[in-house]
């Protein structure tokens, strides 16, 4: 894989997992043992990043 393929890997995965929070696990207070939380949103982010990620950027400029 080269830098452009790994760049925009990471960039997904990082915007998954902040759409994840932005989105499913706004608003809530979570209690889970430790690590597990940031191992959903990160799985969450992966999976569903595609559909979360634009719902969080438009419910981020609409929040404005």
């Amino acid at each position: 894989m080269n830098v452009i393929g790994l760049t925009l890997v990471l960039t997904y995965v990082v915007l998954g997992y902040w759409a994840t929070g932005e989105t499913i696990y706004a608003n809530k207070i979570i209690f889970h043992k430790f690590g597990e939380l940031f191992l959903r949103r990160l799985l969450y982010g992966i999976m569903f990043g595609v559909i979360l990620i634009p719902v969080a950027i438009i419910k981020t400029l609409l929040s404005r």
